[in-house]
């Protein structure tokens, strides 16, 4: 029997915060939404016209734990590591940057005459690669495969499959998929999940309906949770429907968090704090990128 075209769980309108140095972006979920996104810990969207909100950046500051995905829309974001990785990411290109067992990184942006826009999603991992060897990806845009259907409907696929082309982003623990999407107006989109994946969806731009929900369409800055099924299947509104698509396998294990930095107990978050302030926290400083 087919599963169940998935509904939508929950909503998230997101919060305005202030992260970094003093930039001030929109999160939609974090630790307080723990366990509910497993194995996902925080979406931030960063973006505005005026470089007040973003310049001070996010300078150097540590990571254990987890992973970070930067995905920049618009704009540039300088950035260097412990590992001796250094660059500029631009319009379309990701950064996908596993901590490991500790990383000291900063992300800058530049000042732009186009804006800065972009996102930031972690991805925790699981207690057996929590003090694994940090690894880094960096993905220019023209890298990212994209398809497009008979419909018009347009797919970034950073990692995952879409319409049997897989995403350059693989051999990652928690089975990511993850998609940039762009339905046109009145145009419909479905993507088969795995049955027990975490889904959610956030939307970039216009609105549209995800079948097996009646409430509104989700909204430009709107975040939505997806409850258990299959597929996930939308319609657009006469504007169009741009959104990101994640999901992932749940690890459904204990999460210690603090800051930058999530371990499964409270003894690994106070063994971080020490190593951080005797200096041995970095375990590897040898440049490794993965391709």
């Amino acid at each position: 029997m087919p599963e169940a075209i998935r509904s939508i769980q929950r909503r998230f309108p997101g919060v305005p915060t202030l992260e970094g140095a003093g930039v001030r972006l929109r999160r939609s979920f974090s630790n307080q939404e723990v366990p509910l996104f497993d194995p996902f810990l925080l979406l931030d969207r960063f973006g505005s016209s005026n470089p007040a909100d973003y310049l001070a950046g996010f300078p150097w500051h540590p990571h254990r734990g987890i992973e970070t995905v930067t995905y920049v829309l618009a704009g540039e974001v300088a950035h260097g590591d412990t590992l001796g990785n250094s660059g500029v990411i631009g319009a379309g290109d990701v950064q996908w940057m596993n901590s490991g067992s500790g990383i000291i990184h900063q992300e800058m942006p530049q000042r732009s005459e186009h804006g800065m826009s972009g996102f930031q999603l972690w991805v925790n991992l699981p207690a057996r690669e929590k003090m694994s060897v940090p690894a880094y990806r960096g993905l220019t845009g023209p890298e990212l495969p994209e398809v497009s259907t008979d419909t018009g409907t347009r797919v970034k696929v950073v990692a995952g499959a879409f319409g049997g082309v897989d995403g350059p982003v693989r051999g990652i623990p928690v089975d990511p998929t993850y998609l940039d999407v762009r339905v046109p107006p009145g145009g419909e989109f479905e993507l088969p999940t795995h049955p027990g994946y975490t889904v959610f969806s956030h939307t970039i731009e216009g609105a549209g309906i995800f079948s097996g929900d009646d409430a509104a369409p989700t909204v430009a800055g709107e975040t939505v949770l997806f409850g258990p099924g299959g597929p996930v299947r939308q319609r657009a509104s006469e504007q169009g429907h741009r959104f990101l698509l994640v999901s992932g396998r749940p690890l459904h294990e204990p999460v210690a968090w603090y800051g930058p930095i999530v371990m499964n107990t409270a003894e690994q978050l106070r063994s971080a704090a020490r190593e951080l302030q005797t200096g041995d926290f970095i375990k590897h400083r040898r440049p490794i990128v993965e391709a």
